[in-house]
């Protein structure tokens, strides 16, 4: 599975370097490390809809207090 998370400007101001951080954190304390591939992006030309992630293509708007709810349907449940 692959999990891309957009750094550019725009996703940046709005928490993308702490969605990231705690994607690390929840992949790695799952033990899904060689599961999960884990990426950055610049932008995904959706600006205005928040951290832009994709997973395996499908897109999700995510922020640092959703992130943990995101990985748990989209990510755990899905490996």
């Amino acid at each position: 599975m692959k999990v891309t998370v957009c750094i550019g400007s725009s996703c940046h101001i709005k928490g993308s370097r702490q969605v990231v951080e705690q994607l690390q954190y929840l992949i790695a304390e799952n033990n899904l490390g060689d599961k999960v591939e884990l990426g950055g992006t610049f932008c995904m030309g959706k600006c205005q809809q928040g951290v832009c992630v994709t997973v395996d293509n499908d897109f999700f708007s995510v922020t640092p207090e959703t992130v943990e709810e995101f990985f748990n349907k989209n990510v755990k449940e899905k490996v």
